[in-house]
């Protein structure tokens, strides 16, 4: 018997099977996927455009065929010709599915746009930036001395500033004559201060006195998002933050997809490397607009990122990052210019990628490092990057040891079945009545709760759209507070839980969350698929913190940091009775917002601290989890919620969790756990 062609929508994760001959758009909206149409469908509005993808897809277990949809048509061509759009992208009302395919929805095409959270902490940073302005007076050309006009300006710059052995780019060098004739011979240069890679170099010469700021850009390049913070590099203010999706979320979700999309395609890894590179010089253009400066002013830039993503923004084959022994190309810093990397900022800008750390612990774990200093701490700290790919530190100034974890985009909302990105209208805090199972909860873009007076007035513009993933963890650790959920993580039923909110949903029950069905909105639920999906990503968490403390031979922390942008918003309590973390003293579990990003910001700022980051990483141990035999053993435990084994003491002595075991034979088997647990 044929089957329908599957479609498969990123970033959202959502799919289905639908009939030959489909439009993308019209799939899209059966299954509640974030694509624009102003339109209706007619070819005109040009909101739904899509990014078809082809190839192997292991991770979706699909190969997609160049045929996967109907072949580019004349409201395709019409539209393009008079208005243009990116190639490859298609209009999703007028593609047809006609196999299994793989589907971008490129952040333009949402409604509900992206909410990037990976804003600039607040932070005291001691400014020596590797761009300074300097003024200097030339010495005029001389018939009895024949030195060159660029020999004399660095005369001048060695005599007046101290600044020896300059290098000139040959752009800037095209320029300097008019420019120092221009100016009467007094001048302004832009000088990057150098590196051990790199002697100091000429970037930019004004004719005369030039005071006007110029900018350096901290990046983070994460798996799911990229986020910069643009920088005046004078006073080190933050003047513009900006973030996008990673376009290569079409190419898999999680690393090792992406390394197998690399490893089963033939030029799969230069494909990825021009979507991330051509989302960067998105990104650039959207933050020189937010700032209101050209391009062309930002002259550093500074780049974190895990090691797969390094290695493909580097446009290296992440092939050796896919197995034993997990070897890097390079782990050292790497000084580059812009124009090798194919970003369109300054010509003669300068690129700076901190060092990764190890095979699975990147260039991010290393600027963690740098901005929580886990190696100057008297105490010791398990600092967690939380995202699609954790990285974990645990430390004090004595030792500290790394690892990294493959959570999943669960977090993210990703592989959710109401699951979304964060964006007005995406529920992110919720609580759970333990009497009456009814749930109260805030969405993106409003601060009133759901049973509060205005709610209505205060979400007509975003409704409420699904779950992100700050409101996944919140709703699973409510549900298991308010005994809907038990330890093993099943959902009971409604005789169970005492609450019709459970519905039957195939063999296991669903949670009802919220049912807009009758104003035309979505029917929001946690299913027991929603559950594993959560109960594997904490695990592997917890795991590879636990994993850290064995090596540390402790079974407690002094404190705990959430960094990353999805860490900062975190609640501790529900993290905790997740089992997301260790046991600790909720007043000990702190966010450092986004920690990479910060690092990103110091090494941008702080040239010096460019050099205690490689020095610090040479002295971080990695662990590689997935060499270690207690890893799996701890992955199995903390499955449960909170854990099968951790008696969480110091969670215990705040609140009770309920003793309920929803497994066949529901109250018989709760009964026989209760005698069991009496006996001596």
């Amino acid at each position: 018997m044929q089957t329908d062609p599957l479609v498969i929508f990123t970033p959202s994760g959502k799919r289905g099977r639908f009939p030959v001959g489909t439009p993308v758009l019209t799939a899209a909206r059966q299954l509640g996927v974030d694509l624009d149409s102003v339109c209706g469908g007619r070819g005109i509005c040009s909101k739904c455009q899509v990014t078809p993808s082809y190839g192997e897809f292991s991770k979706h277990g699909v190969t997609v065929a160049a045929d996967a949809l109907t072949e580019w048509n004349a409201v395709e061509e019409r539209y393009k010709s008079k208005r243009g759009m990116i190639d490859g992208r298609r209009l999703g009302c007028q593609a047809q599915v006609q196999g299994d395919v793989v589907i971008d929805v490129p952040p333009e095409s949402q409604v509900h746009k992206q909410v990037v959270r990976k804003r600039a902490e607040a932070r005291d940073i001691v400014l020596d930036p590797s761009v300074k302005l300097y003024y200097v007076e030339v010495a005029e050309p001389d018939m009895h001395d024949p030195t060159g006009d660029l020999e004399r300006l660095r005369n001048a710059m060695r005599d007046q500033w101290d600044v020896t052995d300059l290098q000139i780019d040959l752009p800037t060098l095209q320029t300097l004559q008019p420019v120092l004739r221009k100016g009467a011979w007094k001048v302004t240069c832009a000088v990057h201060l150098g590196s051990r890679a790199y002697r100091p170099r000429i970037m930019q010469v004004w004719p005369g006195f030039h005071d006007a700021p110029v900018y350096g850009l901290a990046v983070d390049l994460g798996s799911t998002t990229i986020a910069a913070h643009l920088c005046n590099m004078q006073t080190g203010e933050v003047v513009a933050s900006s973030g996008i999706m990673n376009p290569q979320i079409r190419f898999g979700e999680d690393l090792m997809s992406r390394v197998s999309y690399s490893m089963m395609n033939a030029g799969g890894a230069a494909e990825m490397t021009a979507a991330v590179r051509a989302g960067m010089n998105t990104l650039f253009d959207q933050i020189a607009a937010e700032a209101g400066i050209d391009k062309t002013e930002i002259m550093d830039a500074v780049f974190v990122c895990n090691p797969v993503m390094h290695h493909l923004f580097l446009g290296i084959d992440p092939f050796e990052l896919g197995q034993a022994p997990f070897a890097l190309a390079t782990s050292d810093a790497l000084n580059l210019t812009a124009a090798e990397m194919d970003l369109t900022l300054h010509p003669s800008a300068r690129i700076y990628l901190l060092p990764c750390i190890a095979g699975h612990v990147g260039a991010d774990a290393a600027a963690v490092a740098l901005s929580e200093a886990p190696d100057k701490s008297e105490d010791l700290v398990l600092v967690v990057d939380v995202g699609t790919n954790a990285e974990i530190l645990l430390g004090n100034r004595h030792k500290v040891l790394a690892c990294s974890s493959p959570t999943g985009p669960a977090f993210e909302g990703a592989q959710i079945s109401s699951g979304q990105r964060a964006a007005p209208g995406a529920i992110e805090r919720v609580e759970i009545d333990p009497v009456t199972k009814v749930p109260r909860f805030r969405v993106i873009g409003s601060d009133v709760w759901s049973d509060e007076d205005g709610f209505a007035q205060a979400i007509a513009t975003t409704g409420i759209t699904g779950i992100c993933g700050s409101g996944i963890i919140e709703l699973v650790a409510e549900m298991r507070l308010a005994g809907i959920v038990d330890a093993p993580g099943l959902i009971g039923s409604p005789e169970q839980t005492g609450s019709d909110r459970c519905v039957l949903d195939g063999r296991t029950y669903s949670y009802l969350v919220w049912d807009g069905t009758a104003d035309g909105g979505p029917r929001i639920t946690v299913t027991n698929r929603d559950i594993r999906e959560i109960q594997m990503a904490k695990a592997a968490l917890y795991s590879g913190a636990r994993l850290l403390m064995d090596k540390f031979e402790v079974d407690q922390v002094d404190r705990i940091v959430l960094a990353g942008a999805f860490g900062a918003h975190i609640s501790p309590k529900h993290a905790m009775v997740l089992g997301m973390i260790p046991d600790a003293p909720l007043d000990k579990v702190s966010s450092a917002g986004n920690a990479a990003g910060t690092g990103a910001r110091i090494a941008l700022l702080n040239r010096k601290a460019r050099d205690e980051i490689e020095q610090t990483v040479r002295a971080i141990h990695k662990i590689e989890t997935a060499i270690e035999p207690r890893f799996q053993e701890h992955f199995v435990n903390a499955s449960n919620i909170p854990n099968a084994i951790e008696p969480y003491p110091i969670l215990n002595s705040i609140l009770t969790l309920p003793e309920v075991n929803f497994n066949q034979g529901g109250r018989d088997t709760q009964a026989r756990e209760r005698r069991r647990r009496r006996k001596p």
